[in-house]
């Protein structure tokens, strides 16, 4: 039976937590002491510093050679259990893999770090800080890296039917990555470059996009000079008298050519505003008019010094051109725009707090030659080899985590607590102490960031109630069924038992709803199970709580 002492207790660990984030909000929606520019640094400052020096701090104190192999064996088995079950109904029902996605970040991934600690700590006792510390591990280096995995896959299968629909990708061998690509999430636009040899096989190259036909020297060697444009900010490129053009049509080939001096591979579409913040038209017409596409590229005839200009194709086709002229094809052109239909819904499009755009467009945006039935393409979709896929998607994981702080404050408190506890080496006090200012600040400022980014949503609901009672029930309703299910059939009983459990219960982690908004998917169904779920996760908690000890 719970007393008034142990509820006094757990309310003296969470009312501080709940006041910072308080005082945050109030602080921007009320007091208006905070712009967003200043929201931003802050947060900035928490996710840099703060957090991954707090997870260092535990993470180097607790001893990893007495880890509770129940405790860990019934956390795994019950993300395991959601990971099966999902992929069975996104298989057998067409669920689909976004939303694979994420009923797994709602159902297995909670605030463990700054949410569970101090909770569970209040509740059962200093044990369950160990408990809670193992379990942020495995988050950090296995469940976080399993999820940005699947991003990654999403965002690479998007990208690729975009650019290579129906059978085309299937002929692809190779990518080739730039350096500066950090993700395919599409913060950054990027572009493919796509060569064929002799054998039809594609080697593509992914590249970041810049818009740099402005400053090109091929734009001043033709003589195109920029005029005023009828859009705010934009340049715009016309050729007043265009070549008249003359299609190579060889098999299902789709690619035009001019014969005169300039030949644009073009075909003609309804004028309309580029989705691009950033103006980046370019006009082929003598009315100044936005353009469907906002980067040229050139591709040469080996035989002789004239430039031909190739627009992608509109359904993305890539063949190779049995021309005597030359051997093989190189095109170029841009990843689709910001809003893709993932899931019937537009994922992937700006949001209100002025994130960077995505740069995958749609491509039934675009016309479609009559001659090309989209249906059929969009049921042909074949996907490069396993390994190719395996490969790209493996570089993207890698580069995106050697750009997360709380990926090497995870890695290097595991490798310091492994080498202290084993030779009983004490972290000298110079670097403690740096250290323990940071971290103790960690837990704060962490709060006072939740609660100014719930000040800076226009709606703490913003999926609506049919969506948000969905993620709370999975949050706090299946998350803990399948977890005690679990922990039961491991032998987990006792206190660590309704530990699990608690934990189970806590509010959405922050880093799947980043990873959400980086990847637009679902991103506000995710930020209403942090914002609502941090609202409604204290009396739930409390109740489990006083419901396992009776």
């Amino acid at each position: 039976m719970i007393s008034a002492d142990d509820f006094y207790k757990v309310m003296c660990a969470m009312v501080p937590l709940y006041f910072a984030m308080l005082v945050a909000y109030g602080s921007v929606k009320w007091c208006k002491i905070f712009s967003p520019e200043q929201c931003s640094g802050i947060n900035r400052f928490v996710a840099v510093f703060a957090v991954p020096v707090l997870s260092f701090h535990f993470i180097s104190q607790n001893n990893p050679y007495e880890m509770d192999t129940k405790f860990i064996v019934a956390d795994t088995l019950s993300k395991l259990l959601v990971l099966v079950l999902l992929s069975v109904w996104a298989i057998l029902f067409k669920g689909g893999l976004d939303w694979l996605i994420t009923l797994f970040s709602l159902a297995t991934l909670p605030n463990t770090l700054v949410m569970g600690i101090p909770l569970l700590n209040a509740m059962y006792g200093d044990f369950t800080q160990s408990l809670m510390v193992q379990l942020v591990v495995l988050q950090c280096i296995i469940w976080y890296t399993l999820l940005l995995f699947l991003f990654e896959y999403r965002a690479a299968t998007l990208l690729i039917k975009n650019q290579f629909p129906g059978s085309t990708a299937a002929s692809i061998s190779k990518f080739e990555i730039d350096g500066d690509v950090i993700s395919l999430d599409g913060r950054d636009p990027v572009r493919t470059e796509s060569e064929i040899d002799g054998n039809g096989r594609i080697r593509v190259r992914i590249r970041r996009s810049t818009s740099s036909a402005p400053d090109s020297a091929l734009s001043s060697s033709m003589g195109i000079t920029p005029r005023a444009s009828n859009l705010s900010g934009a340049e715009i490129f016309s050729v007043n008298t265009p070549a008249p053009l003359h299609e190579y049509h060889n098999g299902n080939a789709d690619i035009a050519f001019g014969n005169g001096d300039l030949g644009f591979g073009y075909r003609s579409a309804s004028p309309r505003l580029s989705g691009y913040a950033s103006s980046d038209a370019y006009s082929l017409q003598p009315t100044p008019r936005a353009s469907n596409f906002n980067e040229l590229d050139t591709t040469t005839i080996t035989t002789t010094n004239t430039p031909f200009w190739v627009r992608s194709p509109v359904a993305g086709k890539v063949y190779r051109q049995q021309s005597p002229a030359f051997s093989g094809v190189r095109m170029v052109w841009e990843s689709p725009g910001k809003c893709n239909g993932g899931g019937g819904e537009r994922q992937g499009c700006k949001d209100v707090v002025g994130e960077r755009e995505i740069s995958f467009r749609d491509s039934s945006k675009f016309p479609v030659a009559e001659e090309e039935d989209p249906k059929a393409t969009a049921t042909g979709q074949d996907m490069p080899r396993t390994h190719v896929m395996l490969r790209l998607i493996l570089t993207m994981v890698g580069r995106k985590l050697s750009r997360n702080p709380n990926t090497y404050s995870s890695v290097l408190g595991l490798l310091w607590s492994l080498i202290s506890f084993k030779w009983n080496v004490g972290m000298p006090s110079l670097v403690k102490y740096s250290i323990k200012i940071i971290s103790d600040a960690g837990l704060g400022m962490a709060m006072f960031s939740l609660g100014l980014f719930m000040a800076l949503q226009p709606r703490i609901i913003a999926c609506g109630t049919k969506r948000a009672t969905m993620g709370m029930g999975i949050r706090f309703i299946c998350g803990p069924i399948l977890m005690s299910a679990a922990s039961i059939a491991v032998g987990l009983r006792g206190v660590r038992l309704h530990a699990a459990i608690v934990q189970a219960a806590l509010p959405q982690g922050i880093v799947p709803f980043v990873f959400a908004r980086e990847y637009g998917l679902h991103p506000d169904i995710l930020s209403t199970g942090v914002i609502f779920g941090m609202l409604v996760s204290l009396p739930v908690t409390l109740l489990y709580y006083i419901l396992l000890g009776l």
